[in-house]
């Protein structure tokens, strides 16, 4: 194996334009492989995507209540079903375990704790909550999820990663049972009344990863 990936050097990628699902896929199956050979940096990618629907491995097709509305990709990352779609920043983490204590637990609360600081930045109190996966927010007395994260592991590397709502359609939820949690419900910056682009996000965001995993290049 050749030595590029080095443990502080991690490549930041954002991608302008709306990204196709499944050549997302692809792209991150082969950066996975050359990270894990050496031959490419650890990624963050930030992209969007056209409205789906994925099913994790954990998913139900009982949780799927509408399968003609938009299309449903089977994936191999943990977690339900989820939506995807514009306004919702999406980040791939490509990490090299390995380097890391190859401790997937705290990888994931980890990359909970990014979310969480990212929100408190723009005045939004992000939290855990025991037996539900991601990130919820209190909204009016009611506890709305704001952020997903589901990630898949292939030799210590990861990929797929983290989503927060920015300013999605929220009606475009009402498809699926969210991470099969049917007692709750879905919230966004946007309806939050925290005004502020995608942009100024990703600038905080950016910051918290770096902080988090290592320097970037």
């Amino acid at each position: 194996m050749n030595q590029i990936n080095e443990k502080f050097q991690i490549e930041f990628k954002t991608s302008e334009e709306i990204v196709d699902y499944e050549k997302a896929v692809t792209a991150m199956e082969a950066r996975v492989a050359e990270i894990y050979e050496g031959d490419q940096r650890e990624l963050f990618w930030f992209l969007e995507h056209a409205p789906l629907y994925t099913a994790g491995t954990s998913s139900q097709e009982k949780d799927l209540l509408d399968p003609t509305r938009f299309p449903v990709h089977r994936v191999g990352r943990g977690g339900e079903f989820t939506y995807h779609g514009p306004g919702q920043r999406i980040v791939y983490t490509m990490l090299n375990l390995k380097n890391r204590g190859a401790d997937v637990r705290q990888f994931v609360g980890n990359l909970e704790a990014v979310v969480i600081d990212t929100l408190e930045e723009f005045g939004i109190i992000g939290e855990r909550r025991e037996g539900r996966i991601g990130i919820w927010v209190n909204n009016n007395d009611v506890e709305r999820k704001i952020a997903a994260i589901g990630i898949r592991i292939r030799h210590w590397v990861t990929y797929h990663g983290l989503s927060i709502n920015i300013n999605p359609n929220l009606e475009h939820f009402s498809g699926i049972v969210p991470c099969g949690i049917s007692d709750y419900g879905v919230t966004s910056f946007h309806d939050l009344g925290v005004d502020c682009s995608m942009n100024e996000v990703d600038k905080v965001l950016k910051n918290k990863l770096s902080k988090m995993f290592g320097d970037t290049v």
